[in-house]
């Protein structure tokens, strides 16, 4: 999955269940704060399938559990 489409799924879902979703910038990944659960997402271009699951999964304590599958 390339990385813009990533961070737009999750960034449209936290906006939609009206949770907040902030960057603070790394050395070789950026930190991101899905309401209170730090998630570093690294700068690829392109995220490979096991990584982007990995990332999802980090993601379902503040969206909820199979939250991208929707």
């Amino acid at each position: 999955m390339k990385w813009s489409q990533l961070i737009r799924k999750i960034r449209h879902e936290a906006r939609r269940q009206d949770i907040s979703f902030k960057k603070v910038e790394g050395a070789k990944h950026d930190t991101y704060w899905l309401g209170s659960v730090k998630i570093p997402i690294p700068r690829h271009a392109e995220i490979g399938e096991r990584t982007t699951e990995d990332i999802f999964h980090e993601c379902e304590s503040g969206l909820g559990k199979g939250w991208w599958r929707s």
